[in-house]
């Protein structure tokens, strides 16, 4: 008999697809293995936490360090450790299945996910209605491992909706508490913005979008009910009481403390490179132009050389060398700088990376900015910052002793609009350049450069040992004037965190 041999070949990578597929459920059961192997491990080496904040340290420096070594981020790593944990130490059925290949990861993580808050009697008994065919009333229809894993879940959570232990009420009431909100910056100067909400409060915001944009619609009205439903949600969120009433679905200007990078030849309309909003990444120069314009009081602009992408200087209402030095962190770094962490400039902390007390200096280069998180990693674990310069973040050393370099900012020079040469002669401020002002211009920042430690000196004593009772004995200054005495500019004393601690 005649065998078509496309026929085969097709055969043949179809097999070739099934067994990679069980080879790769049975090396994320080894990875699962080994990840909470490496934890219960970590976790027989460190001191006995003697309080829970020492704890939290501990399982938090561990985290950090998966992240690092598997190239992913803190979420990811936590999320995965806490399913190696569930998976050996709770369900066993789940990981024998895993290790011979009859489910996939995600039906793993599916069914973590939902005997998350069961009890051990409610998850084994979940785990084996699905996974042990001698099971009193073992699932009906085809294997787990054969469903897709959307219609596993979907399978698992109905009878974990039926058999709970918990009534629903006691269940919403607690998973209310976890309502949030939550920013992810896509494509093309766009992002989502979602909520995670109570469903009447979420059916109530969606209903009410839905009206007001069906309201708009119209022959005159060229945006679809998608657009208006979206132009109207970012007005009721962007607008006062007395502002939405009128609901047009015209979106108002933002009004934040930002940092936008705008290319020089772009702000003045003579280019189209994308500008840089710190948080997000790259915008249309039309947005940042709009942001600079009608935001100016709260957006700062930064706008960069041409030849080489570098900051030319950084637009500010009253120059404060301390203030100045927290912009150029901002820029330096974009980011709290510990490896793959994305919390946005203006959230972290000013730092020093050698401690005053040990002879640092407050200088750009002994500077970095980590995000809360990280600054209290830093001073509870072995985790150690180093290596800044003055437009190179630190790297991070891990209690392993394995150092992780960050992310440093891909500056880029600007493309050249046709008809304006490029040249390497620019004039070193925008001042000098003859090229036409615009309402906010400020001088260039000259930063000064930073003389290091000396190590002929010896370390000067802390000005304040007992800091705590220097603060109890000198209470905080009159609202007109700011922590030193000094007259407070006329918008108000500056906010604390404009100076270097």
């Amino acid at each position: 008999m005649w065998e078509d041999p496309l026929r085969a070949l097709a055969d043949d990578c179809l097999e070739g697809l099934a067994d990679m597929a069980r080879v790769e459920a049975r090396f994320a059961a080894l990875k699962v293995l080994v990840a909470a192997a490496y934890v219960r491990a970590t976790d027989a080496l460190a001191a006995p936490a003697v309080a829970l904040h020492d704890a939290r340290c501990q399982e938090m420096a561990v985290r950090a360090e998966v992240a690092c070594v598997l190239t992913v981020g803190e979420g990811t790593a936590g999320a995965f450790l806490g399913d190696c944990l569930a998976l050996t130490s709770r369900l066993p059925l789940t990981l024998a299945a895993l290790r011979a290949g009859t489910i996939s990861w995600a039906h793993a993580r599916a069914m973590v996910d939902e005997t998350a808050n069961l009890d051990p009697a409610g998850a084994a008994a979940l785990e084996a209605h699905f996974l042990d065919p001698d099971a009193p009333n073992p699932a009906r229809g085809c294997p787990a491992g054969d469903l897709v894993p959307y219609r596993f879940r979907a399978k698992a959570r109905t009878w974990r909706e039926r058999h709970h232990p918990d009534s629903i009420e006691q269940r919403h009431t607690k998973s209310a508490k976890d309502r949030r909100v939550e920013f992810c910056p896509d494509a093309d100067g766009m992002a989502w913005f979602s909520a995670y909400l109570p469903v009447d409060t979420a059916a109530g915001i969606w209903d009410r979008t839905t009206a007001a944009a069906r309201a708009l619609q119209g022959p005159d009205e060229p945006r679809t009910l998608t657009q208006l439903r979206a132009d109207i949600a970012a007005t009721l969120l962007l607008s006062t009481g007395t502002d939405a009433d009128g609901l047009t679905g015209d979106v108002p200007v933002p009004r934040a403390q930002v940092l936008i990078t705008v290319p020089v030849l772009s702000l003045l309309g003579a280019g189209d490179e994308p500008a840089m909003l710190d948080g997000y990444g790259p915008i249309p120069p039309s947005m940042a132009r709009r942001l600079v314009a009608d935001g100016a009081d709260s957006f700062y602009r930064v706008l960069v050389d041409p030849r080489d992408g570098a900051p030319l200087e950084i637009g500010r209402t009253n120059y404060r060398l301390t203030k100045a030095q927290r912009l150029w962190l901002h820029l330096r770094d974009g980011r709290c700088p510990f490896p793959g962490c994305n919390n946005p400039s203006l959230d972290n902390d000013a730092d020093h990376l050698l401690a005053w007390a040990d002879g640092g200096t407050t200088g750009i280069t002994n500077l970095g900015q980590p995000c809360p998180k990280h600054h209290g990693l830093k001073h509870a674990s072995a985790w150690t910052p180093s290596g800044a310069s003055k437009d190179k973040p630190p790297g991070w050393t891990s209690p392993s002793g394995r150092y992780y370099p960050s992310e440093q900012q891909d500056w880029e020079p600007t493309h050249w609009p046709p008809g304006i040469p490029a040249t390497e002669t620019l004039p070193d401020t925008l001042e000098d350049s003859g090229l036409p002002a615009y309402p906010g211009w400020d001088p260039d920042l000259d930063l000064p450069p930073d003389p290091g430690r000396d190590p002929n000196l010896e370390l000067p004593p802390d000005p304040l040992a007992d800091w705590r009772e220097f603060l109890s004995g000198h209470p905080w200054p009159a609202a007109d004037t700011d922590r030193r005495g000094w007259p407070a500019p006329p918008d108000g004393p500056y906010p604390e965190d404009v100076l270097i601690q």
